[in-house]
């Protein structure tokens, strides 16, 4: 605890009026750019599984969760303190089959818990608007399915995508709804990926990262302006085969 009040005395003295004028010209909305930075640095070196970076960018992201309690302190709005017994007590109430002394006490389910403490209309309510689309369906999913609301195996999850699909493409016959039924065939998609325990979003950028590696390829053996779509995709079949090969 040392090093945290440490921070804590640091992060105050940056905030002075003797200190840095950057911090102190801070605000809590004016970080929320640098919040959403050092929050996706923690996720790649997690993806990366660099675990110097890791113990790195968790304290530039702690840094900024000191910032924003010393923002707040400075407005009489709540301490280090408050946050800590908030988080030790939401933490104790909804694991009371493991804390209570009452040996009887039966686990309840985490939403329901949720829904109860916050006083919700709704098991959905409390996902974040600003999330991303992919993240934000995908936490939605799994609370609907936390009470129950769920497909029982892949199977009917796939055909749930094949209804969206086939959907979709009579959208895109009829031109009406497309943009609609195309949130539909996403919204499946990220459904099946929940089933099969992944992460869309990694994968949708592990895609991204493999079309970049393979166009870079595509760019050092042809100028790619002077070929047609026909010839560059022959290129990208031959180098996608070779690549499969060397797996």
């Amino acid at each position: 605890m040392d090093k945290f009040n440490e921070l804590i005395k640091i992060v105050k003295k940056l905030r002075a009026p003797d200190g840095c004028d950057w911090d102190r010209e801070q605000t809590h909305k004016s970080l929320i750019p640098y919040l959403l930075e050092e929050t996706h640095e923690v996720i790649e070196s997690i993806e990366d599984n660099d675990y110097d970076a890791l113990k790195e960018e968790l304290g530039d992201l702690m840094l900024h969760v000191i910032f924003q309690v010393d923002l707040a302190s400075d407005k009489n709005k709540f301490s280090v303190d408050d946050v800590l017994d908030g988080i030790n007590k939401k933490l104790v109430n909804r694991h009371l089959h493991i804390f209570s002394k009452d040996k009887n006490q039966k686990k309840e389910n985490w939403e329901t818990t949720k829904k109860k403490e916050k006083k919700r209309d709704s098991v959905l309510d409390g996902v974040p608007k600003s999330l991303p689309a992919l993240l934000q369906s995908r936490r939605i999913q799994e609370k609907a399915a936390s009470v129950g609301f769920d497909w029982d195996n892949n199977k009917k999850v796939l055909d749930k995508v094949d209804e969206e699909i086939l959907e979709l493409k009579e959208a895109i016959i009829k031109k009406d709804g497309i943009d609609e039924e195309f949130g539909d065939v996403l919204f499946s998609l990220v459904n099946l990926s929940r089933h099969l325990d992944i992460d869309p979003e990694s994968s949708l950028k592990k895609s991204t990262i493999k079309f970049i590696k393979r166009f870079k390829e595509i760019e050092k053996e042809v100028d790619i302006e002077k070929l047609t779509l026909d010839e560059l995709d022959e290129i990208w079949n031959r180098n996608k085969q070779n690549n499969n090969l060397k797996r």
